[in-house]
């Protein structure tokens, strides 16, 4: 009966079409696999017809699974959104909140210092990712916003720009380049450089800014933390580019800090959620919050380097 189509069948027709596979579909679902084969196949007896393709080694949605498939993650969310909208009354309020690695231990303490104390009875819950991974956790709902940098590609997600950081040349203190005021970019040329791997989009804001200026910066080193960049700058690996929000923190003497001449790189801060989805009345404080430090004097814009 049509009756039966409930959410149980739903949430694992959706598992299955976005894994292609039963196995994976079950361990996702804690399931056994006969028993997800056996909900597909009662799911299907009920539309009367087949919703996958079953080949050797996954499955693919027929015409109407793909129907079905959209219908289904609306019908998820709106249940899911009505849960959240109708449970958000006389309860603590809890935001989960994203952010890259090269953001969150630097800029997230102060804010969050400054929203639990006009805010103490609503939870943040940081979860620190890669731009790709929070995209996609965004777009599922497993996270209700993120702070991230431009350019983000996604597609069904706003982004709101907040502000421009700085991009600044980090040497060792005895380093040739230190004692300049502001150093050329093709004063690099030559000199050993350190920095993110490749899942880190600062990485892809240095390159871009440096095949601008046609320079090629010499790699020795690359890490998955931006510390890691700082300290092995400390101890004369190399030379690197870090935003200026980790120059702020640093209290190290071994470092020094300068700003480029001419034109400098920057890095575009933003905040990405999910508009499709329920925006409980903490995340849309938590947004007011992160407009209103931006726009203040104290928001971390252009500050002097060392």
């Amino acid at each position: 009966m049509r009756s039966e189509l409930n959410l149980h069948l739903l949430e694992q027709f959706v598992a299955l079409a976005r894994t292609k596979n039963f196995t994976r579909a079950a361990d996702e679902l804690h399931l056994s696999q006969p028993a997800l084969s056996r909900a597909i196949q009662k799911l299907e007896d009920q539309l009367g017809a087949p919703l996958f393709e079953r080949k050797p080694r996954e499955v693919v949605l027929t015409d109407l699974g793909e129907l079905l498939l959209e219908r289904a993650k609306e019908i998820l969310q709106l249940m899911e959104d009505t849960i959240s909208e109708l449970s958000e009354a006389g309860r603590r309020g809890r935001i989960r909140l994203g952010a890259i690695p090269t953001i969150a231990p630097y800029f997230l303490p102060g804010l969050l210092h400054t929203f639990a104390k006009k805010h103490p009875d609503i939870l943040v819950v940081v979860q620190e990712d890669t731009t790709e991974s929070l995209i996609r956790r965004c777009s599922h709902g497993e996270i209700d916003l993120a702070i991230l940098a431009q350019p983000v590609i996604a597609r069904h997600l706003e982004v709101e720009p907040l502000f421009d950081e700085e991009l600044l040349l980090v040497v060792p203190v005895d380093h040739p380049l230190a004692s300049a005021k502001s150093v050329k970019i093709e004063a690099l040329e030559g000199f050993p450089f350190v920095t993110l791997n490749e899942a880190h989009c600062l990485s892809e804001n240095i390159a871009s800014f440096c095949r601008k200026q046609s320079v090629q910066p010499v790699m020795v080193e690359r890490t998955s933390q931006l510390a890691t960049v700082q300290e092995l700058v400390a101890l004369d690996h190399g030379v690197s580019i870090v935003p200026e929000m980790a120059r702020k923190i640093d209290s190290s003497d071994r470092r020094i800090y300068r700003s480029f001449a001419g034109e400098k790189p920057t890095r575009t801060l933003a905040m990405m959620w999910n508009a499709s989805r329920f925006q409980g009345k903490a995340v849309k404080l938590l947004m007011e919050e992160l407009r209103r430090l931006t726009r203040t004097p104290s928001a971390p814009v252009n500050p002097k380097s060392r």
